[in-house]
C-alpha cells in the first residue's frame, strides 16, 4: 500500500494485517508493516497507537519523544517503543526506516526486559538477526506469500529473544547484564549447599546491595527468593518421585533444618511436605 500521509515519499510501502483469534489468544503477531522515507521535516505524534514498534533506522536521524525521556536513534540503530503509552517522532533532515508494529501475548513481557537490558534505542551487532528477520515480515506480504501465523509469530519471537539474549559492551564498566544469567546457573547446580547472598555477591564481585538489585532488575526476584523457589521445587519433585523421608528431602534441597525446611514449604505451597506428597 501507498501511505497519503505528508512528508513521506511515494517510494514508501506499507502492509496492514488482521490477526485471527487464534493468534491473539497464543501467538505474537504484526499488525502493520513496512519501510518508509521520511522527507525533511517530518513529524508524528500520538497519544497512543495499541501496539509495539520495532524499527530498523536506514539512513538518517529520528528524534523520539517517549513519556518519560527523548532520544535520538541514528543511522544503523535499532527502535523498540510501546506505543500504548503517548509518544512521537520526527525528523530534522529526513531518514528513512524498516519498521513493524506488533502485539502479541508475550509482547508486553518481552518490551519490559529488552528495554530494561538495552534502553529503547540500541545498536546490534552485524551477526544478529533482528535486520533479516524485519525483511523476511515485509517481504511475506511484499510478495503476496500465504500469511501463515504461526511461521510469522517465530519471527517476531526469533527477533524478540535474539534482543533479550544480546548483553552489550559498556566501555569503562563492569558487563553487569550476566551476573544475573550466571548466578541463576551456579545456584541451579549449588542450590543443596550452604549458600547465602553475601557469599553470591563477593562470587559476583559485587556489594551486597548492588548485587540484589542488579539481579532483582534482571529476574523480577531477589536472589534469596530464586534460591528458595530452586530448593522448594526440587523438594516438591522428591516427594512426589521417591520415598525419601523429609527429613532426608530437607538436608538434600539445602535447608538448615526440618522445621525451617516445613515451615518455608508451607508458606510458598500452601501446605506441608506430608500433605503435598499424598495430595
Amino acid at each position: 500500500m501507498k501511505t497519503l500521509e505528508k512528508l513521506i515519499s511515494p517510494k514508501s510501502d506499507y502492509y496492514i494485517y488482521s490477526p485471527s483469534r487464534m493468534a491473539k489468544d497464543m501467538l505474537l503477531y504484526p499488525l502493520q508493516c513496512g519501510i518508509f522515507y521520511y522527507e525533511p521535516g517530518y513529524s508524528l505524534k500520538r497519544d497512543s497507537f495499541d501496539s509495539f514498534l520495532i524499527l530498523y533506522l536506514q539512513k538518517g536521524e529520528m528524534k523520539l519523544e517517549l513519556p518519560e525521556h527523548t532520544l535520538c536513534v541514528k543511522a544503523g540503530q535499532f527502535a523498540l517503543m510501546d506505543c500504548y503509552h503517548s509518544h512521537a517522532y520526527s525528523t530534522a533532515d529526513g531518514c528513512s526506516c524498516l519498521w513493524c508494529h506488533f502485539d502479541g501475548i508475550t509482547a508486553k513481557p518481552f518490551y519490559e526486559n529488552i528495554t530494561a537490558r538495552l534502553g529503547n534505542v540500541f545498536s546490534l551487532p552485524d551477526s544478529c538477526q533482528a535486520l533479516p528477520g524485519l525483511k523476511t515480515i515485509l517481504k511475506i506480504f511484499q510478495e503476496g506469500e500465504t500469511v501463515r501465523e504461526p511461521l510469522l509469530s517465530k519471527i517476531l519471537n526469533d527477533i524478540l529473544t535474539e534482543l533479550l539474549l544480546f548483553v552489550p559492551v559498556r566501555t569503562g564498566s563492569h558487563r553487569y547484564k550476566g551476573i544475573a544469567e550466571e548466578t541463576m546457573t551456579y545456584i541451579n547446580e549449588y542450590f543443596a549447599k550452604d549458600l547465602d547472598i553475601p557469599f553470591l555477591a563477593n562470587r559476583a564481585g559485587l556489594s551486597q546491595a548492588h548485587f540484589i538489585r542488579c539481579f532483582r532488575r534482571e529476574t523480577g526476584l531477589t536472589p534469596h527468593e530464586y534460591l528458595l523457589n530452586t530448593r522448594i521445587a526440587t523438594a516438591k519433585y522428591l516427594l512426589k518421585n521417591t520415598d525419601l523421608a523429609v527429613k532426608d528431602i530437607c538436608y538434600q534441597t539445602g535447608f538448615s533444618s526440618e522445621s525451617v525446611f516445613c515451615s518455608s514449604f508451607k508458606t510458598k505451597v500452601g501446605m506441608t511436605p506430608s500433605q503435598y506428597r499424598i495430595q
